[in-house]
């Protein structure tokens, strides 16, 4: 039966309590039995120490090891599983075009999916190739970006992907909001990032869907972009987690949400490049989250 990663960090937890123990009661002994030597008393105590924290690091260094690899597996599981998924797809309606003449109206469906199929591929391999040259690419040219504009196009993107109405998704406008919404940065990349918060949004939203996505001018020269979900919620644990690298909550196992890992971690690399940044609110499970991209307003001409 093979062992999982949690009996691994168990077991690496209880090897480094063990072995603290040992090193404790030896030199607790060998102090004692050689008190009346002084000098070999301040060695003694020096060498505990350092043989201490050398047991703690490595027991915490091997901990971070064991769930980096358990995360780098589940990456590699879920993307070969994104990958076969649409190419099985697209070989099947294929094949079926081959073998079989088909009336017109049901070739037009084959090839509407057989291209949706595509896009999905094309989605996953650049949000791969982005995480892999987010966190050391610089953003070397920076264009005037129109965030209002930005954000809409994403909304159309996002309601034809997820084949969702505009009352379930929709763009709210604080009553402070300037007419000039622009931020200094690369389009593509902004694009990206409203796109992975909104597509996160609705992925956690379960069977009822209703996103709100907000702009909102803050006082500090700072635009923010909102994406509020009434989805499954996250608890004040994993806040802190989400952002990381191939990171996924556990209620996507639960929910069979699919995915890599790699959205949010993509969101927060972009708000850093472009002087801002991202973070996440809920009040608990059950109780919906919001996601907040704060970007700084382009100076004024």
């Amino acid at each position: 039966m093979p062992v999982s990663s949690r009996q691994r960090i168990a077991a690496s937890i209880v090897l480094g309590s063990c072995l603290v123990t040992a090193a404790v009661a030896l030199n607790v002994s060998w102090i004692l039995l050689n008190w009346r030597e002084g000098l070999l008393l301040i060695f003694g105590v020096i060498f505990f120490l350092v043989i201490i924290a050398g047991v703690v690091l490595n027991t915490i260094f091997l901990v971070r090891e064991v769930r980096r690899n358990e995360q780098h597996d589940t990456f590699i599981n879920a993307v070969t599983h994104e990958l076969k998924t649409p190419i099985a797809s697209i070989r099947l309606y294929l094949e079926t075009l081959q073998r079989h003449d088909l009336d017109p109206d049901k070739r037009r469906e084959f090839y509407r999916v057989m291209v949706e199929d595509s896009d999905r591929l094309t989605r996953l391999v650049e949000q791969v190739l982005r995480a892999a040259r987010s966190p050391r690419q610089r953003l070397l040219h920076r264009t005037p970006v129109d965030l209002r504009l930005l954000v809409t196009e994403c909304l159309d993107v996002a309601r034809q992907q997820h084949h969702l109405n505009a009352d379930v998704l929709k763009l709210l406008e604080a009553p402070d909001l300037p007419a000039d919404t622009t931020v200094l940065g690369d389009p593509d990349e902004l694009k990206a990032a409203v796109l992975n918060l909104i597509d996160n949004a609705v992925k956690y939203s379960g069977s009822h869907v209703a996103i709100e996505v907000e702009l909102v001018a803050l006082g500090d020269g700072r635009i923010a972009v909102r994406v509020r979900d009434h989805g499954i919620g996250i608890s004040a644990p994993e806040l802190k987690r989400i952002f990381r690298r191939f990171y996924r909550i556990p209620g996507a196992v639960a929910l069979r949400v699919k995915g890599t890992g790699l959205g949010l971690f993509i969101v927060s690399a972009i708000a850093r490049k472009h002087g801002g940044r991202v973070f996440a609110e809920s009040e608990g499970l059950g109780h919906g989250s919001t996601f907040t991209l704060q970007l700084p307003r382009a100076p004024s001409a």
